[in-house]
């Protein structure tokens, strides 16, 4: 009789140790990344004034957004979000780099945007004083983050 408690206790452990282990793997955070974007030792290859649209899509690629009115801009966007539980996803970063062409096609500034408590804010610039070309498309690129609401991105 001994015997069939001894085992009835050691299955009972084994039962909560196994379920404490998938609590506490369903309480970590689940990351997914969005988008591309591309690094600063990337960038560095592009050179302003040198470089056209050709010469930048085989460096770094092609975007997946451009300035659809007159093609001045390219923009990467890439976005980090993180899901904990049974919350809705959450996006924690959002960063995106605009690529701005002059004219005849040369690459003319290079800039990382980030969002900080909700505004855009310039993390880094290449080249020129001036914000880039088409900031409006920018503005609302950027301005989404919080607005977007998880259940909808899969319906």
């Amino acid at each position: 009789m001994q015997v069939q408690a001894g085992r009835f206790g050691a299955r009972m452990v084994k039962a909560l140790g196994v379920g404490l282990l998938l609590a506490a793997m369903a309480c970590s955070p689940i990351y997914r990344n969005h988008g591309y974007a591309p690094t600063d030792q990337d960038l560095e290859l592009i050179e302003v004034g040198k470089d056209n649209r050709e010469s930048v899509a085989d460096i770094i690629g092609r975007p997946s957004a451009q300035n659809l009115l007159n093609d001045e801009s390219w923009y990467y966007v890439q976005s980090r979000w993180r899901q904990y539980g049974y919350k809705p996803a959450v996006e924690e970063e959002r960063q995106v780099v605009a690529i701005s062409f002059d004219s005849r096609g040369l690459v003319e500034n290079v800039e990382r945007f980030g969002l900080e408590d909700g505004q855009v804010v310039a993390l880094s610039r290449r080249v020129t004083d001036s914000n880039i070309k088409g900031v409006g498309f920018l503005r609302q690129l950027m301005g989404n983050f919080g607005r977007i609401d998880p259940r909808n991105l899969f319906r």
